[in-house]
């Protein structure tokens, strides 16, 4: 969870204003990582609105549940170990006993066909980015949120650990088989196959 240059106190300064009711003090840690969590909780989810209801959750119970936060761990991996709950909950009642798929996926897709329908039929750097995404969101839940928190958000396996409660070595298999699936979906696009 690389974070970008910290402009003023760290993260543990912060909590602990917090949780002397400094609402200035918590104020400053949402805006530190509300870009982390809401970009998190979209490529988890595939829907920019949800993710931000997810993110503004996440801050939510973690205000509630500050004195829970044991400060012997970083609240960034406490924070997006709430992330990660939240969307897993979301994902959960949203398609309950089914896979991954978002239906806006579909719809996406669709659109992206129209679009493609050009002489050259090559795609361009941001179709390419859009085909990757669209790829990501029907990973199966396990496996999209190690590879999101692997390769999009800059995890080491320590903090992949922290944040899921998972061993190092099933991470590594489900951070494995997601690249694999990836791999096999985007070669399939690759009009030169």
């Amino acid at each position: 969870m690389p974070q970008d240059q910290q402009v003023g106190p760290d993260d543990a300064h912060l909590v602990a204003r917090s949780l002397k009711q400094d609402h200035e003090a918590f104020g400053q840690l949402i805006e530190r990582h509300a870009s982390t969590i809401v970009s998190l909780a979209y490529r988890m989810v595939g829907n920019r609105a949800e993710a931000e209801d997810l993110a503004q959750e996440a801050f939510l119970t973690a205000f509630k549940a500050l004195s829970t936060f044991r400060s012997d761990s970083k609240f960034s991996t406490w924070l997006y170990r709430i992330g990660v709950n939240k969307c897993k909950d979301w994902l959960r009642a949203k398609r309950p006993g089914k896979g991954p798929a978002d239906l806006d996926v579909d719809e996406a897709l669709d659109t992206h066909v129209a679009e493609m329908r050009t002489p050259e039929r090559l795609l361009s750097q941001q179709q390419v980015a859009q085909e990757l995404e669209q790829a990501i969101q029907r990973l199966p839940p396990l496996y999209r949120e190690a590879f999101v928190l692997k390769h999009v958000e800059g995890c080491s396996y320590e903090e992949m650990q922290a944040v899921l409660g998972v061993s190092s070595d099933t991470l590594k298999m489900r951070v494995y088989k997601g690249r694999l699936q990836l791999s096999r979906e985007l070669a399939a696009l690759d009009p030169t196959q």
